[in-house]
C-alpha cells in the first residue's frame, strides 16, 4: 500500500476551507493508503520563535483532526517535534542541498518581504525540513496546494540528488497528490476567491451558532440579480457554494430559481445558508470540545503516533546511516 504524509502547522483553528479543502479527503484517503499525519511544530518557529502558544495550538489541531473524522488507529497522529530523527535527516539533506536553489523558492522570498526583521535560517530551509518530514518515511504521496508544488519539487530533488550521490535508488520521489473531486474550495465571507485565516474571512469549526450567523450575515453581496437568468458574479457564486457544502439540492434549486427571475432576497440566502451551516459544524463542534477535555486521551494518542512516527523514520535513518558510511 502507497504511503502518504501530510503535515499542518498549528497557526489557528481549522476553518471550513481546511475541514472540506483536505481534512474530509484525508478522512476518506486513510482507508485507501498507508497515512500519517502530522503537526508541524518545528516549521511555525520560522515565524513564532516561541513555543509555548505551539504547543497549546498542537493539541487544539489535534482534537478537531480526531474530531472530523481521522482515526488514530488508521493513520497515526504525531506531533514533529516528537520526532527526532527528522532533524538527524534535515541535516543530511541540507549538506547535499545549495544556497541558491533555497533561495530562489518562492514561498522564502515573499515570507522576506513580509518579515524582514526576522529572516532565518530556518526560513531559507523551510523546504529541506519539509523534504525530511516526507522523505523519513519514504512517502509516494504528499498532498499539497497550489502553494507547497515549488517546495515538493525541492523534496524530489533531494531524493534525487541522495540516490545520485551515493549510487542508490533509495528514496523514492514523492508525488503531489490533487484531492480533484474529493475536496472542495471553500470561498472567503468578503467575496474572495479563497477562506484562509490571514485574509480574516473564515469559519471555524469551534465557531458557535451565534457567531456562525454573524459571520454569514455580514457577508458581500451586490445589488442583486438585473436580468433574468443572468449569470453570477464571484461574490455570489461564493453564496451558492456555502448552498452546496451545507443545505439540501431543494434549498439550492430554491434559491438558484429565485436569481433566475430576479427575486432573490440576499437576506433570505444568508439566513438559509447560516442555519445549514450551523447544523453541519455543531456535531464537529461538540466532538472538538469532547476531546479537547480530554488531554489525557489527547497526549496519549500524539505519544501512539510518535511511537509509530519514529519507528519509521528510524528504519530509513539506519539505512541513510549506512548509505553514508556512518556507524550505526
Amino acid at each position: 500500500m502507497e504511503k502518504v504524509v501530510s503535515g499542518i502547522r498549528p497557526t489557528g483553528n481549522l476553518h471550513l476551507g481546511n475541514y472540506f479543502g483536505a481534512v474530509k479527503s484525508f478522512v476518506k484517503m486513510q482507508d485507501e493508503y498507508n497515512c500519517m499525519f502530522f503537526i508541524a511544530d518545528w516549521h511555525s518557529l520560522t515565524t513564532h520563535p516561541k513555543p509555548s502558544d505551539i504547543q497549546n495550538s498542537a493539541r487544539t489541531i489535534l482534537a478537531e483532526y480526531l474530531a472530523c473524522g481521522i482515526d488514530p488507529k488508521k493513520a497515526p497522529i504525531y506531533v514533529q517535534s516528537d520526532v527526532r530523527e527528522t532533524i538527524e535527516l534535515y541535516l543530511y539533506l541540507n549538506m547535499n542541498t545549495y544556497l541558491g536553489e533555497l533561495e530562489r523558492v518562492t514561498t522564502f522570498k515573499e515570507k522576506a518581504r513580509k518579515q524582514p526583521d526576522n529572516v532565518n535560517a530556518g526560513l531559507l530551509t523551510y523546504p529541506t525540513l519539509m523534504a525530511a518530514d516526507i522523505l523519513q518515511h519514504r512517502a509516494h504521496k504528499v498532498p499539497v496546494g497550489k502553494d507547497q508544488e515549488q517546495n515538493m519539487e525541492m523534496a524530489r530533488k533531494c531524493a534525487r540528488r541522495f540516490n545520485n550521490i551515493y549510487g542508490v535508488e533509495f528514496f523514492p520521489e514523492p508525488q503531489n497528490f490533487y484531492f480533484n473531486a474529493t475536496a472542495l474550495k471553500v470561498p472567503g465571507l468578503d467575496g474572495s476567491g479563497k477562506m484562509g485565516k490571514s485574509e480574516g474571512n473564515c469559519i471555524y469549526l469551534r465557531d458557535d451558532n451565534k457567531t456562525i450567523r454573524k459571520k454569514v450575515m455580514k457577508a458581500v453581496t451586490d445589488m442583486g440579480p438585473q436580468t433574468p437568468n443572468s449569470p453570477r458574479p464571484e461574490i455570489i457564486e461564493n453564496l451558492f457554494t456555502f448552498l452546496k457544502i451545507a443545505s439540501t439540492q431543494e434549498a439550492y434549486d430554491y434559491f438558484d430559481e429565485k436569481w433566475n427571475d430576479c427575486t432573490l432576497r440576499y437576506g433570505d440566502l444568508k439566513k438559509q445558508i447560516a442555519e445549514d451551516l450551523c447544523k453541519t459544524i455543531a456535531p464537529i463542534r461538540e466532538r472538538i470540545e469532547e476531546f479537547s477535555s480530554n488531554k489525557e486521551l489527547l497526549d496519549k494518542i500524539a505519544r501512539e503516533g510518535a511511537e509509530a512516527a519514529r519507528a519509521s523514520a528510524s528504519e530509513t535513518l539506519n539505512e541513510v546511516r549506512k548509505i553514508i558510511g556512518f556507524r550505526i
